[in-house]
Formats: C-alpha cells, sequence, structure tokens
C-alpha cells in the first residue's frame, strides 16, 4: 500500500537536572560546590534515506521520544548528553506544525536533515552559583522540557517523469507496459487512487522513474475529488507525460480534456504550466482516432505549437518505445537541479523549524484577577518556574528576586494586592508579603 499523509507525535528529551553537592575529602574541610551540569537533551531529527518510497512505517508508530540527559554528578562532574533520536523519512516528504500549520521542513535529497523537536538544555549544578558573596550556594536547577509537538508529513512523489490525464485515458496500462509495475487496472473511474512507480529502462545504458499520478476532474485545484491529494505529486515531476485518449470513447472531446487539465495544473501552481510536457496520444488502436488525432494536432498547433504530440497504443504497444526515448532524451536536456534551487529549498526548510520560546531581555507578563486570586500569565516565568527546585530554599529565594527584579512586585501592588493574596503563576500558587521580604511560600496545586 502507498500511504503518503500520516500524522505523528514527537518530543525532544528533556534536559537533566543540575546537582547540589559539596566536596567532601580528607583534608579538604570546606572544599565548596561540586555539583555538575545536567546533559542536554536529546533532538528529534528527521534524515532523508534514498532507499525509502512510502510513509507506510508511520501507520504502526506514531509517537517519536527522544531520550533525556543525564542528571548532574558530584565531584563537578556534568551529565552526559542524550543521543539524538534520528528518524528516517523518503525524500519527497514536507513537514508541517499540526496545530499552526506552518511549514517545518521541506526534504528532497539524501542525507539532509532537519531538527523538528528541539531538546531541552540541562538543568545548572550549584558550581554555577557560587560568587564572592555566596562561596557555598546550595541551588540548582531543573532540566529545561523538550520540545512537543504534532506534526503532519505529506509525501510528494519523486519521480522523473509524471502521467496526467483523466480517468481511464490509459496511464496505468501504460505504466504497466513500460515498468515492471502491476498498478491496479480497471475500465472504472479514479481505478489509481494512490500513486504508482515504476522504473523505466531503455537498455542504452539510460533510465528513469515514471509516477502513474491518480486521474483528475474538473476542480481538483480547489481540492474536488482528489485534488491536491494528486496535484501535490506533480510538482515534483521534471516532464510531464499527458495521456490524452483519442479514442473519443464517452463522447469525450480529446481537445477539450487537453485544455481542462492543463487548466487544473495552471490554477494549482502557475509554474507546471512552463512544465516540460509530451502528450501521448493513446488508443490509437480504436476507430476514429485517426481522424481525432488529425483535429487534435490543428488546435494543439494554434495554442501550443511547441508540444510534442507521440501516437501510442498502450495495448498493442504502438509507438509506445519512441515515446519513450522521446522522454529520455527530453530528461537528458534539462538540466539538474541547481545549487541556487537546493540552496533556496534548504533555507526553507531551516527558516520553517520552530524551537522552543526562548525569552530573551525583558520577560513580559499579564494579571488578571480570578475572583480573590491574582493570575500572572508569562510563558518566560513559566518557563523559569519548570526549572526552579523549589524544594531548596535558597532557589525559592533567588525566584522571588527575578520577579521583583522584572517589577512584578510593584505591578501586584497596583492591581491592589495586599498582604496575605494568593498569586498564581501556572500551576504553583504563592502568598503575597507586602513587606517586600523575600518569604515567598508556595505550594503545588
Amino acid at each position: 500500500m502507498f500511504v503518503d499523509k500520516a500524522k505523528i507525535f514527537v518530543k525532544g528529551g528533556d534536559g537533566g537536572d543540575g546537582l547540589v553537592a559539596f566536596r567532601r575529602e580528607l583534608y579538604v574541610p570546606e572544599g565548596g560546590p561540586a555539583g555538575g551540569d545536567g546533559g542536554n537533551g536529546g533532538h528529534v531529527i528527521f534524515r532523508v534515506d534514498e532507499g525509502l518510497r512510502t510513509l507506510m512505517d508511520f501507520r504502526y508508530q506514531k509517537h517519536f521520544k527522544a531520550t533525556r540527559g543525564e542528571k548532574g554528578r558530584n565531584k563537578s562532574q556534568h551529565g552526559a548528553n542524550a543521543e539524538h533520536m534520528v528518524v528516517r523519512v523518503p525524500p519527497g516528504t514536507i513537514v508541517m506544525d499540526d496545530d499552526t500549520g506552518e511549514l517545518v521542513a521541506d526534504l528532497t535529497r539524501h542525507g539532509q536533515e532537519v531538527i523538528v523537536a528541539k531538546g531541552g538544555r540541562g538543568g545548572r549544578g550549584n558550581i554555577r552559583f557560587k560568587s564572592s558573596v555566596n562561596t557555598a550556594p546550595a541551588i540548582a536547577e531543573n532540566g529545561e522540557e523538550g520540545q512537543e509537538r504534532w506534526v503532519t508529513l505529506e509525501l510528494k512523489v519523486m519521480a522523473d517523469v509524471g502521467l496526467v490525464g483523466f480517468p481511464s485515458v490509459g496511464k496505468s496500462t501504460l505504466l504497466s507496459v513500460v515498468s515492471a509495475a502491476q498498478p491496479k487496472i480497471g475500465a472504472y473511474h479514479f481505478t489509481t487512487i494512490t500513486p504508482n512507480l515504476g522504473v523505466v529502462d531503455l537498455g542504452d545504458e539510460r533510465s528513469f522513474v515514471m509516477a502513474d499520478l491518480p486521474g483528475l476532474i474538473e476542480g481538483a485545484h480547489t481540492g474536488i475529488g482528489l485534488g491536491h491529494e494528486f496535484l501535490r505529486h506533480v510538482e515534483r515531476t521534471r516532464v510531464i507525460v499527458h495521456v490524452v485518449d483519442m479514442s473519443g470513447m464517452e463522447g469525450r472531446d480529446p481537445f477539450e480534456d487537453w485544455v481542462k487539465i492543463n487548466d487544473e495544473l495552471r490554477l494549482y501552481n502557475a509554474k507546471l504550466a512552463d512544465r516540460p510536457q509530451i502528450v501521448a496520444a493513446n488508443k490509437m488502436d480504436m476507430p476514429e482516432s485517426e481522424e481525432n488525432l488529425a483535429v487534435f494536432k490543428e488546435k494543439v498547433g494554434e495554442t501550443r505549437p511547441d508540444i510534442v504530440i507521440m501516437p501510442i497504443s498502450s495495448l498493442t504497444k504502438q509507438g509506445v518505445k519512441e515515446m519513450l526515448y522521446r522522454v529520455a532524451d527530453l530528461l537528458d536536456s534539462l538540466p539538474e537541479l541547481s545549487e541556487q534551487e537546493e540552496n533556496e529549498q534548504t533555507a526553507k526548510a531551516e527558516e520553517g523549524v520552530v524551537y522552543r520560546y526562548e525569552p530573551s531581555g525583558d520577560i513580559e507578563f499579564t494579571i488578571s484577577r480570578d475572583n480573590e486570586v491574582f493570575v500572572i500569565e508569562s510563558e518566560g516565568i513559566e518557563k523559569l518556574m519548570r526549572r526552579t527546585q523549589f524544594n531548596s530554599y535558597e532557589a525559592v529565594m533567588r525566584f522571588g528576586r527575578i520577579l521583583r527584579g522584572l517589577g512584578i512586585d510593584d505591578a501586584l501592588r497596583k492591581r491592589g494586592a495586599k498582604d496575605g493574596n494568593t498569586i498564581r503563576i501556572g500551576k504553583f500558587e504563592f502568598e503575597f508579603f507586602e513587606g517586600g521580604t523575600d518569604d515567598y511560600l508556595y505550594e503545588d496545586e
């Protein structure tokens, strides 16, 4: 089964906690702080593996969590950083943040990597808090939580040649004739509901990958029918082979079919209108096909004289070999992906990566009231709280000093906070003291 869309959960590893420890050695009665830093948590990294062709593996495993960093140790030893979790994805994978719809990465080249969930930093041990006024600090930090998110993966088929056309024009039959692919074939609409890939070997040391893409209908560019599920795959192909049924079966006009498909491609992505295209005039073994072909060539020549039209029959294999050689020649004449385009794609992917919020400068906050409780909302302060070890008296005092330095005490007084009022920050509640001392009381809800 071909799977080209998946939704998964990724989480970077938490950072290891810092340690409060002191040197306790013979003949060193006052050795000072010796608690090491915690190690950094591992990232979740997506790496392109050209050996993969589908997102099938993500149907069975939907959660990817990197390991956390080791805790700090005594004797000033830092905890080890966790190893990164590398998740292999096929080339052509687009990674989107499921909550915001933001592009995280567009992965196209073998070996290309992107961090989709960043690991948390390790907490600092008490050796980091030693100063001239506090030579024996009993303060350490918790490790930072790793980034977590749901992401949506979409696979755009990486093929040299894409077969496009209305349903039942013979695309699947053509692919089965020219390659070892065995797509499902039937005389009904939407036989192909997922792309099929086949390698075409011409026997002259030339080969290319051909994709039989799902059939189009009018309005596909707006998502009608298979819509975008089909069109996103066309964007990856270097050459479009437009298969047109020249027999005119079911009362269809070959030229009108050709115009409608091209309109859908252009409306979805204007660049597809300039993509090199060869028309495979199929079913030439049927009655009236020759007459329809003559009319078709005349009409196409009036609008697009550059379009190459190759009469073929997938059933009898008439003209198929000649058409394949023409496609190979066209591919040979096209430039490979330029270095500039690769750099643009890489930059686009890197710009799309969203890491955890890192407060810098002044931390912003808002104060509101929930009945008699004053509620402080601030992402920066909540992050600071997660890193504070509240079982340490010195750590609580330090946290209180930071809040006062941010101006929170003054802001609370302006909002009417009095001695003994309850202050809530995240899941913690504190008791406010009008005197402005360091005696903050706290309790976990």
